[in-house]
């Protein structure tokens, strides 16, 4: 479709104006910091604690976020059951995106707003009881409340399986926004449901709402997520714009608490290597504070982009990478039934 029938969106043009964008960081794991109890739905705060989400979506603000996501992972019905607050889905995702639109205005630079949208965390039929017609108009009730509040465009992140890739794209698709989607690599270079990057691209490909940019989040720390960028990338072929968010380092326990590891410099290198691997979109995910993303944000400004880093680059610079990371890269993967996309199943109109 041409630009006249299917106007640009402002992420669409910031990725045509930029080589890269930031994305922010951490929401749930800063804001354990902050004070939310362990157990805690951090979704509730956006109307018990307003001013406290309103002050870590400042803090990444200024320290150079061009992307801020909301605090609504798990802000969708199956999620909120669990804390009794299922018929608060429009209060919660309006009230999300209502206070990332205010703190992004804030700022200098144009920060977009994205809705951020996590797994139900329940399984599909019919290994599971949740149905697909179910599951899209979950996430699509979730969507269009991220937009009421304001949200510039759409971000899945953390899937693991196709279903729920496959519905949460199409539930975000009745928004008409923009969408950024990224799974987990995090069970030997596939998601815990068995889905290589390779796959992942393929499958998105067949899809009639494919997201604007496709990526890897979460995981195991920064050189696996790095490993999946690599192999997103080699799929995609610069087709699609690439979208990396990894883990500040690895959780460890100090004093009862979990921690993680990752220093500044070693998230700075990370984001010069993926942006080096053909990463366009990059942030940090569990753990990553503002100050980690300001790092970042003065070493990709002032880092020349430079050829893909191989194997030994990455496990040189970030630390090891699990065996079923190395063998995609390395091109020797076994696993080829996981690297082609399911057999599309015929579906009801909804």
């Amino acid at each position: 479709m041409n630009e006249e029938s299917h106007p640009l969106s402002a992420f669409e043009r910031r990725l045509q104006e930029r080589s890269f964008l930031l994305a922010d960081g951490a929401i749930g794991t800063n804001l354990f910091q902050a004070g939310l109890p362990p157990g805690d739905a951090p979704e509730l705060w956006n109307i018990e604690r307003p001013e406290r989400i309103a002050d870590l979506h400042g803090r990444f603000v200024e320290a150079g976020a061009d992307i801020i996501l909301t605090n609504s992972f798990g802000a969708n019905a199956c999620r909120l059951a669990l804390h009794k607050a299922q018929d608060r889905v429009e209060e919660l995702n309006q009230a999300a995106a209502c206070i990332a639109k205010e703190s992004a205005s804030a700022g200098s630079q144009g920060t977009l707003v994205a809705g951020s949208i996590g797994p139900t965390g329940e399984i599909f039929a019919p290994l599971g009881t949740l149905e697909p017609e179910a599951a899209r108009e979950i996430f699509a009730a979730q969507a269009r409340a991220l937009k009421a509040g304001g949200a510039d465009l759409l971000w899945v992140e953390t899937m693991s399986s196709y279903e729920e890739v496959e519905a949460a794209l199409a539930g975000a698709a009745t928004t008409g926004l923009a969408t950024v989607c990224t799974l987990s690599f995090d069970t030997h270079g596939h998601t815990m449901m068995g889905i290589s990057p390779t796959a992942f691209v393929n499958f998105c490909r067949s899809l009639p709402h494919p997201p604007i940019s496709l990526g890897s989040n979460c995981g195991l720390g920064p050189a696996e997520t790095l490993a999946g960028v690599i192999s997103l990338a080699q799929a995609c072929a610069e087709e699609i714009p690439i979208t990396a968010k990894a883990n500040c380092g690895i959780p460890e326990f100090v004093d009862g608490k979990s921690v993680h590891n990752g220093t500044p410099e070693l998230m700075a290198r990370y984001a010069c290597l993926a942006l080096d691997a053909g990463a366009r979109i990059i942030g940090g995910c569990c753990g990553t504070t503002p100050t980690h993303l300001k790092a970042m944000r003065e070493a990709l400004d002032n880092h020349p982009k430079g050829p893909p880093p191989d194997l030994e680059a990455v496990i040189h610079e970030l630390g090891s990478i699990t065996s079923g990371a190395q063998a995609q890269l390395q091109g020797d993967t076994n696993d080829i039934s996981l690297d082609a996309p399911p057999k599309r199943r015929r579906r009801r109109r909804s």
